[in-house]
């Protein structure tokens, strides 16, 4: 069960798009620096923490776009694209922090390649 003071915070946050200067954050990225996708996949005790929904806050606080979802084999599996920078630190929080109650035994990343421009314009949850 996921901690009720961030589920409703969660609930009450805004679901509006992050706008800069009149732009996208799609866009706004885009023309910073280089970009980079890396697909992922957690492993250990990752259903039934909530590691979903702090993934998907974690996302937004460092301003990475993607996805995030569940496995019939119980781990999680998702992707990550933005800059060089925060992709990083996206990675680094998926192999060593994920949520409260989780365990991450370990975290395998895949396909990371340089890309031209964002494919999601924000990080969402998958089912």
């Amino acid at each position: 069960m996921c901690p009720l003071p961030l589920a409703a915070a969660a609930v009450a946050a805004p679901r509006a798009p992050l706008r800069l200067l009149g732009r996208g954050l799609a866009a706004a990225m885009s023309t910073a620096r280089p970009l980079i996708s890396v697909d992922y996949e957690v492993f250990g005790k990752v259903q039934g923490v909530c590691f979903r929904m702090y993934t998907e806050g974690e996302a937004k606080k460092i301003g990475v776009v993607g996805w995030v979802k569940n496995t019939s084999k119980g781990t999680v599996t998702g992707q990550v694209q933005g800059p060089e920078d925060k992709v990083s630190s996206m990675k680094s929080w998926l192999s060593k922090v994920g949520s409260p109650s989780s365990r991450i035994d370990r975290t395998n990343f895949s396909n990371e390649k340089t890309i031209s421009k964002l494919e999601y314009s924000n990080f969402s949850i998958r089912y």
